[in-house]
Parts: structure tokens; C-alpha cells; sequence
């Protein structure tokens, strides 16, 4: 068996970093624990640079064939250590003198590790691994705030992941006992032999249940809305962005390397999902009125564009494209912390209109108005759902998409076109320069990203290992 090291640079940076700031920050005055943050960012930028001097390397399986190290695996670390970083900058200002600040990044770290590795997991029980490290510490963010709406959020958090963990669990056990192995290349011989279809599906459906806790779409959405509002803005950003980021590329690779089409029709199941979950995200969203809220029912109508991807294979540019827009509109949020409802942005652009330019191109490049980021990914995945077959779906998409401008011109409108009310100046309130500069930072990484897409588009293109 290949147990090499050195392919696992990224995950071991910060693996090593969460530890090493646990440490220093137990012999830190209560304070002054800013160099953990610094220890944090800079775990962040080694994992990048050292995905990038790899990522050119050849396609490879690592400790057996149980960790995959191939395109999928890289976009996702290349996106989940620029994501944390831009999380660890929102979250400065918040967490400044913070007696727990150590804990907070150090929790970051690991959700961070525990998403590239369901990304990277080519074996059943290593994606069950990498599901619990992605998912412990996002419990423990959510209520970070220990108050009251954080407390009952964490909860909702918990009680919905220990259900879902379980019942992947049971559908690990039973797609094992179908092909008498966790291995994905192994197991889509097995299944495709002689395994029994209705055991098999059972499993795969299970699996796939536990995974869309992590992505956040129907069945296992019903924690997005009270953890994103009862959390702090960076928590809320962070667990509606970065863990779905893994989860998406294991349910390909899970779905694509492991289960034969022939056992379990398994693209028709992810399309169906799709459709529910963007439906539902849309109708729910309509008529929000808190800002946080609006967001978390955005994020699971945009799951569902993100799981047709995943039903026609072409994931990877979207990920990334919607990675950075969520961001993006996040980042305004926090930058206006009193401003929690669709009215309190009355104004927005006459006093701030940077942050409203900001607004501007991440609603509308989530809807997917060029040249953004979020467009070319739309664009992409339309296209290819079509070319599969799916045309029921890509019309379904569409008239979703159309319908989501009612929820997102309402916020808009709000800030381009109506003055502040009497006395409601004091709602935008900027919270400081470290998460306008991550607003900026995002708006502008979707529009380059749009812009550029026909230089990136090829380097996310590779196939998975099988």
C-alpha cells in the first residue's frame, strides 16, 4: 500500500496548524490571541501555494486507493483555503480581544480539513470520516455566541446532523454488504456484478441523504434559515459556503467512480433533488424580509443549479463561482451589522456605493447575469443538462432563475432607489475596513473569474480517478 506524505502537503498544513494553534493559544493571555489568527491566515495561504505548485502533477490515489488526488480534490482545496482565508478577515474585526479566539480559528481549521477531505475520500468510511470533521466543529461555531438564538441554532445543527450522520452510516453498512467493500473503484465492479438493486439503492439513497445535510438541499435543509440567522454573519457565511464545497465533489465522485448507473439511477435521483431543492429555496425566499434569511433560502435554491452540475458532471467551475458570490453578499452583511432587514438598506448607495456596487454583482451574478463568475457556471451546466437529457430540467431551472430576480431586485431596490428613513441612518454603520476589504475582494474575484473563464474553464475540466 502507497502511503506517501508529501501529495497531503495542503491537509497536513492544516491539520498541523489547527494543533499548533490549539497549543499557543492555551499559553496566550485570554486577550491577545491575534497570532493564532495570523497562524490561521498563513495555513491558509501555504495550503494554496503548495496546491499550486502541485496541481499540474499527475491524477493519483493515495494510501491504497481510499484518498483520491486528482482535479476535483484540488479545486476543492484551492477554493476551501481561499474561502476559510476570506472568513478568517471577516471575522477579525468580531473576534478582536475575543477570549475564545483561539478555539474559533482552530474550529475554522478543522471544518476546513474535514471538507477537502470528503472531497478528496475515495473510500466509504473515509468519506464518513471526513462528514464528522466537517461537521463537529460547525456545531461548535454555530453557537460560539453562546446566546440564546446561537444556542437553538447549534442545536437545530446538531440534531439535524446526528440524524443524517446516522442514517449515511446505515447506508454505509448496507451498500458494504451489497459489494463486500468500502472501495469506490472496487465497488463499482461489485455492484455492477451481482449485488442486489434493492439493498443497493436503499444504501446509495441513505449515503447520499447524509451528504445533503452537508451540501444543504431537500431533504436535509431545514437547518440553513435558523443557523444562518441565529449565528454571527462570518459563522453563518462560512457553514452555508465552505462545507458544501467538499460535500458537492464527494457526491460526485461517490455517485460517478462508485455506483454503476445500471445498479442506481443515480442521475435521475440527483436531478430530482435539484428541482425540488431550488424550488423550494426560490418560493421560501420570496418574501423575506430579514437579509440573513433571504440569504440562507438563497443558498438552497442555488444548490440546486450546483446539484444539476452534479447530475451532468461539469461541478468544478461552479463550485468555485459560487463560492466567492455567496461570499460576496456575506461580506456586505457583516460590513452592516445593524442592518438586518430588506428596509434597513434604504439609501445604501448614496452613502456607501462600493458596498452597494458589491451588492449589485452578487445578487446578480446568483441569478447569473454576465460577465460574472456565476453566468459562465449557469451557462455551462444549462448547457450540458440539455446535451444529457434533462431538458425538463433546464426549463425548470430557468423559470427558477427568472423568478429568484423578485427576491433579489427587492433588495436591491431597497438600496438604489429609496432614501434612508427618519432616523434609520444608524443601520449602515460600516463595521470596518478588514470585511469591506473582503467584500471587495469577492466582488471582484466573481467578476475576474467571469471574466477570465475561458483561461480557468480548461484547468477544471479533468475527468476523476477511477
Amino acid at each position: 500500500m502507497n502511503e506517501r506524505l508529501a501529495p497531503l502537503t495542503p491537509e497536513i498544513i492544516l491539520a498541523a496548524s489547527a494543533v499548533a494553534g490549539l497549543l499557543a493559544g492555551s499559553w496566550l493571555p485570554r486577550q491577545r490571541q491575534w497570532p493564532v489568527r495570523l497562524l490561521a491566515a498563513a495555513a491558509c495561504l501555504a495550503a494554496l501555494a503548495s496546491t499550486a505548485l502541485t496541481t499540474a502533477g499527475t491524477a493519483t490515489t493515495d494510501f491504497g486507493s481510499s484518498y483520491a488526488i486528482d482535479v476535483a480534490t484540488d479545486t476543492v482545496r484551492i477554493v476551501v483555503a481561499a474561502a476559510t482565508l476570506l472568513v478568517i478577515c471577516l471575522s477579525a474585526g468580531v473576534m478582536r480581544a475575543h477570549p475564545r479566539e483561539t478555539e474559533f480559528y482552530v474550529l475554522l481549521l478543522l471544518a476546513a480539513l474535514g471538507t477537502i477531505l470528503l472531497a478528496g475520500a475515495n473510500d466509504l468510511l473515509l468519506l464518513f470520516a471526513g462528514y464528522l470533521l466537517a461537521s463537529v466543529p460547525g456545531y461548535a461555531l454555530a453557537g460560539f455566541g453562546k446566546d440564546a438564538p446561537g444556542t437553538e441554532a447549534a442545536l437545530k445543527y446538531y440534531l439535524m446532523g446526528a440524524l443524517f450522520g446516522i442514517a449515511m452510516l446505515a447506508g454505509i453498512t448496507l451498500v458494504y454488504g451489497a459489494g463486500r467493500t468500502t472501495s469506490y473503484p472496487l465497488l463499482h465492479t461489485a455492484l455492477a456484478a451481482a449485488a442486489p438493486h434493492g439493498v443497493t439503492a436503499v444504501g446509495v439513497i441513505a449515503v447520499v441523504a447524509g451528504l445533503m445535510f452537508k451540501i444543504g438541499g431537500v431533504p436535509a435543509q431545514f437547518w440553513i434559515p435558523d443557523v444562518t440567522e441565529g449565528t454571527s454573519t462570518p459563522v453563518a457565511a462560512f457553514v452555508t459556503t465552505v462545507p458544501k464545497l467538499g460535500a458537492l465533489a464527494a457526491l460526485l465522485r461517490l455517485l460517478s467512480v462508485a455506483v454503476p448507473a445500471s445498479a442506481v439511477n443515480w442521475p435521475l435521483l440527483v436531478a430530482v433533488l435539484a428541482a425540488a431543492s431550488m424550488t423550494l429555496g426560490n418560493f421560501a425566499a420570496f418574501f423575506q424580509t430579514s437579509v440573513k434569511r433571504l440569504l440562507a433560502y438563497s443558498t438552497i435554491s442555488q444548490v440546486g443549479y450546483l446539484l444539476m452540475a452534479v447530475a451532468v458532471g461539469t461541478l468544478l467551475f461552479y463550485l468555485a463561482a459560487y463560492a466567492v458570490t455567496n461570499l460576496a453578499a456575506f461580506a456586505v452583511v457583516a460590513e452592516l451589522p445593524d442592518a438586518r432587514t430588506i428596509a434597513d438598506y434604504r439609501g445604501l448607495a448614496s452613502r456607501h456605493p462600493g458596498l452597494a456596487a458589491v451588492l449589485l454583482l452578487s445578487l446578480l451574478g446568483l441569478v447569473g447575469t454576465p460577465p460574472t463568475a456565476v453566468f459562465l457556471g449557469k451557462l455551462q451546466v444549462f448547457t450540458a443538462t440539455i446535451d444529457g437529457g434533462y431538458g425538463w430540467l433546464a426549463g425548470l431551472a430557468v423559470v427558477n432563475t427568472v423568478a429568484s430576480l423578485f427576491y433579489y431586485l427587492r433588495w436591491l431596490v431597497a438600496a438604489f432607489l429609496r432614501q434612508p428613513r427618519d432616523g434609520g441612518a444608524e443601520a449602515l454603520q460600516p463595521a470596518g475596513r478588514w470585511v469591506a476589504l473582503v467584500a471587495y475582494t469577492a466582488g471582484a474575484a466573481s467578476l475576474a473569474m467571469g471574466i477570465a473563464s475561458a483561461a480557468i474553464l480548461p484547468l477544471v475540466n479533468g475527468h476523476l480517478i477511477r
